[in-house]
Formats: C-alpha cells, sequence, structure tokens
C-alpha cells in the first residue's frame, strides 16, 4: 500500500505525542513493505521555504513546507493576542497549504491518506485529500476542533462545561469546514469520540476506537524498595496538574520516599518555588528517550494528575510497558487506561487529599505495588504495537476495498 501521513510537525521538530506517535506508525508500516510519504511542516528560512522541500529519512519520504499562516508554530509567541485572534480565525481555512498539499497528492497519489492535527496546519487539508477523491482517516489527538486553546478549558484553567460565544462560533466553523469529510475517524479514547460526536462533529462518518500502541521491547525491570520513586513526566503546566502532586507529596511525611519530575514547562519556576524545602523532590528538567526509559523502569509509581479533559497519554502506555504501575486523575480518557486495583488506581480530579491517601497506602505496603507492577506489566500486551499496526492495514485496506 502507499500510505500519506499528514501531521503538522514531525522528528526532528517536536510539538507533542501525536508527531512521536505519526513517526513510530510510519516506521512500523515501512517495514512492513508500505511506501510511506509523510507530509509536514518546516521553520521559515525565507521565501523558498514556502515551497515543499523533499528527502528521504529512514527510507520514507518527507515532504516539508512552511504553512503561510501568520500564527505558526515558530511564530507565534512573538504576535500580540489581537494579532493571534485575528489570524487563528483567518488560518483556519488556508489557500496555501491547500495548493501545496493537493500539488504533492497528485504527484505521489497514494492509495489512502491518514491526518493527524490538522488544525495548525489548516482544515482546508481534507479539501485537498477529498478534491482528489482519495480515502481518507482522521486521528483525533486533542480538542482543536471544538477549542483553540486545544484541551477545552478556560483562561482560569477550568474546565470549559459551557463554551463561550466565540466558541461556539468556531465550533461551527469547523464542523462546516470538516463535515464528514474524513471516511473514518480515529481515536485512542472513547471519551473523545463521544465528547466530538455529543457537539456535533462526525456525524456520518465511521468512528473507530484505536489505543495508542507501543512497542514491547525486553521484559520487565527489577525495582528496588528500599527508596520509593514516584515519577511525574510531562509538560510543566497548569492543565497538567503537577502542583496537585507536589501538594499532595509534601503532605507524605517518610523519608525513604522521592518524586521525579521530568519535563518543561511554562509553570516550571511556579513548581519549584511550590517544591522549595521539600529535598525527596527533584526536578530533572527535559531527558531524552533513552534517559526516559530508565526512570521508568527504576519508578515504583507514576503519576498523571490531570486536571483537563486528556485524551490518552502516552506516559501511562509507556509506564505499564515498564512494568510500572499509574496512579491517574479520573478525568477524559484516563480511566480508560488505568484499571483499579489491577494496574493502578484513580483519584477525583485536583483533590490533593484523595491522591496522598493513595501514595500513602502504596508506599507503606511494597506487596501491593508488587502486585500493581505485574498487573501493569501485563497490561502493556493489549497495546502491542505490531497488533496496533496490523488493525491500522486492516482499517486502510478496508477502504481501499481490498
Amino acid at each position: 500500500m502507499k500510505i500519506c501521513q499528514i501531521i503538522y510537525t514531525y522528528p526532528p521538530y517536536v510539538a507533542g505525542g501525536a508527531d512521536i506517535y505519526a513517526e513510530r506508525i510510519s516506521k512500523e508500516l515501512s517495514e512492513r513493505g508500505n511506501e510511506i510519504i509523510v507530509i509536514t511542516t518546516k521553520p521559515y528560512d525565507g521565501i523558498s521555504s514556502l515551497k515543499s522541500s523533499f528527502e528521504m529519512e529512514n527510507g520514507i519520504k518527507v515532504y516539508r513546507f512552511y504553512p503561510m499562516n501568520i500564527y505558526s508554530w515558530i511564530y507565534s509567541a512573538k504576535k500580540s493576542l489581537f494579532q493571534k485572534m485575528l489570524w487563528n480565525a483567518l488560518d483556519i481555512w488556508n489557500l496555501h497549504p491547500y495548493l501545496v498539499i493537493k500539488n504533492i497528492l497528485k504527484k505521489e497519489k497514494p492509495d489512502v491518506v491518514h491526518i493527524h492535527t490538522p488544525v495548525w496546519i489548516s482544515l482546508s487539508v481534507f479539501d485537498a485529500v477529498k478534491s482528489l477523491k482519495i480515502p481518507v482517516i482522521f486521528t483525533v489527538h486533542d480538542y482543536l476542533l471544538m477549542c483553540r486553546r486545544t484541551l477545552l478549558l478556560h483562561a482560569n484553567g477550568e474546565v470549559c462545561d459551557h463554551p463561550k460565544s466565540v466558541c461556539k462560533w468556531y465550533q461551527g466553523l469547523s464542523r462546516k469546514m470538516v463535515g464528514n469529510k474524513p471516511d473514518i475517524v480515529l481515536a485512542p479514547s472513547k471519551f473523545i469520540l463521544d465528547m466530538l460526536t455529543a457537539n456535533g462533529f462526525f456525524q456520518k462518518s465511521k468512528l473507530i476506537t484505536l489505543p495508542l500502541g507501543i512497542e514491547l521491547k525486553e521484559g520487565k525491570a527489577e525495582k528496588s524498595y528500599e527508596t520509593i520513586d514516584v515519577l511525574y513526566a510531562g509538560s510543566l503546566i497548569g492543565h497538567k496538574g503537577v502542583d496537585v502532586l507536589i501538594r499532595a507529596f509534601k503532605n507524605l511525611k517518610q523519608e525513604n520516599i522521592r518524586l521525579h519530575i521530568l519535563g518543561r514547562g511554562a509553570d516550571q519556576d511556579v513548581l519549584e518555588k511550590l517544591a522549595e524545602g521539600d529535598e525527596r523532590i527533584i526536578f530533572h528538567g527535559f531527558v531524552e528517550a533513552k534517559e526516559l526509559r530508565h526512570f521508568y523502569q527504576k519508578a515504583n509509581i507514576t503519576v498523571v494528575p490531570s486536571v483537563c479533559f486528556d485524551n490518552s497519554p502516552l506516559v501511562i502506555y509507556e509506564s505499564f510497558m515498564n512494568g510500572t504501575p499509574v496512579i491517574g486523575s479520573r478525568i477524559g480518557g484516563i480511566p480508560e487506561l488505568i484499571e483499579e486495583g489491577c494496574n493502578g488506581f484513580l483519584f477525583e480530579t485536583g483533590n490533593i487529599v484523595e491522591l496522598g491517601n493513595i501514595l500513602q497506602k502504596l508506599i507503606e505496603t511494597p506487596s501491593e505495588l508488587k502486585r500493581l507492577e505485574k498487573g501493569a506489566f501485563e497490561s502493556r500486551e493489549k497495546y502491542d504495537m505490531k497488533v496496533h499496526i496490523e488493525k491500522l492495514e486492516k482499517i486502510y485496506k478496508g477502504l481501499m476495498g481490498i
């Protein structure tokens, strides 16, 4: 099969988990004998960057171009709030990405197109594909079709249950732009599909819940229990709830515990100040994949304390891959991955006391931790990347009528 993946950013330019996922499935599909084309963006480097450039990367054809969006990932921080709002509106449907992507597709003639994170390129990507009558699959990684803040959060950090008028206008516009253009809509959580359909999206598209895939490597690492290591890996920004974890951890009295915080973000200084005076809390900053795996293997518990509607956090999959149980907020798609008492526990979103009580219980009973580790390690089998790719290929072939 000849498969085209369209993704806003693609390594070495990484904006989030969707990019990592797209790269992984592209490599796996290529290794299974499929011809893979990736269409993605690149930083602005003069007028010439508006045209697509081409290179082979690990056997994959990669086309990169700078979308002529004024609000773009390389320049967004340099604009005023008014400029961001104005150009966000104008970029919803952009002619330039439409023409560039359509020309690449006309040249390559893929059997199927798989779109990820289209909003930041422009919703015109759907029209570019459909104008050529190519079957299209759309994987939903976030809430950008409903919320330009991506996370369904108000500016004050509260979960958005009742969108404001401007948000309703935007949702109506994106519904009209996307319509039922995707033949199939995939999502790693049922929660996000339910949220979108409840708001009028994809009424005629076929909907499929397909959890992310992970590579099952070597066996479970042996863990130590002399010191109980608690891990947080992710962005250091408000909606990730790291402050909830730090406050819960600081209330614990044991000396033989450590909280390892991995990542960077806008709230790092605030969080470091919050943790000040507790030498058990260690900030490691951004860590590369190889080092991250070491932390997963060492950790006794991973905590995902999100206060937003997280879709299907990759950190949970990666924890299970290394036999590390997860304590997560009862919000979004997180409860679809964590089985209470089997591979982890859930707590009420933002509830510092409940999270602290769960941590306390597990720290005091290593035998319970060992039982959960076994459950976490067994859970990984459900997310085997090989099985994931087989399911994807079946979906592609179904669209092609094979």
